[in-house]
């Protein structure tokens, strides 16, 4: 295992540019591995690809509320939030904390601080993960280690690819429209693409299904959009391994 592996790795989603440089530089003097969204979307789309850690969170995005981000990424990851905002009312508070942020902190705000709070998230972190393994037929997803296995070996998705994958996951059973899709993994502008999603929907298949033109788990729903077959899926908790030693 190389040196890189053992450092925390936090996203941070967030617009102003100033803001995400001065993150950056500082989280990397005090090794941590660094990666920034400049909106909503690409911090959801990086969430599931780069598999933080921990995430820092603005508010105030262009794109899409910051509470939305933090709603949605509660629907399948339990990884500490540090909310960053302007808002210093207790309501704007109340309402991160109540929509699953781990802690707050205001702008402008002291370095040497948001250090602190982060380590206090990663002890925290360390004492309660477990693994949320989903598994289809020979298809296993690790949720919080975000890999998926087949038959055992890894299967190197792209990020969109797993933030697909991903969704329909959190949607099991259910059809989850095109246009849902789009908007969901594209943003609202791309709704009527749906060749993007044929294109990905396809490499999914390949990668996945023993056969892709006639899939068992990843349907088509034919003039609606696409369903994850679950009559063969089960969710299982598992406890961290590395805790046993610890």
């Amino acid at each position: 295992m190389n040196g890189s592996s053992l450092m925390p790795k936090v996203l941070i989603i967030d617009d102003e540019p100033q803001i995400s440089r001065l993150l950056k530089l500082t989280l990397e003097a005090d090794n941590y591995l660094v990666r920034d969204a400049d909106d909503g979307r690409t911090g959801l789309i990086e969430a599931a690809a780069f598999r933080p850690d921990l995430i820092i969170l603005d508010l105030g995005l262009p794109d899409m509320p910051g509470l939305d981000v933090l709603k949605r990424l509660r629907e399948w990851t339990k990884v500490p939030v540090l909310v960053l905002s302007v808002c210093t009312g207790q309501f704007e508070k109340v309402s991160a904390l109540d929509s699953g942020a781990d802690d707050y902190l205001t702008k402008p705000f002291d370095t040497s601080e948001m250090l602190a709070r982060l380590r206090v998230l990663i002890r925290r972190k360390l004492s309660t993960v477990e693994a949320i393994v989903i598994r289809f037929g020979s298809i296993q997803m690790d949720l919080n280690a975000h890999v998926v296995t087949k038959n055992g070996q890894e299967v190197r998705l792209t990020a969109m690819e797993y933030a697909l994958l991903h969704l329909l996951i959190t949607n099991r059973g259910k059809i989850v429209m095109h246009k849902n899709i789009l908007r969901e993994l594209w943003g609202p502008r791309f709704e009527s693409h749906t060749n993007y999603l044929r294109v990905y929907m396809r490499r999914l298949r390949q990668k996945l299904e023993d056969n892709p033109e006639d899939p068992r788990f990843l349907v088509t729903v034919s003039g609606f959009g696409y369903r994850l077959n679950d009559k063969e899926l089960t969710v299982e908790h598992q406890a961290n391994p590395d805790l046993a030693s610890t």
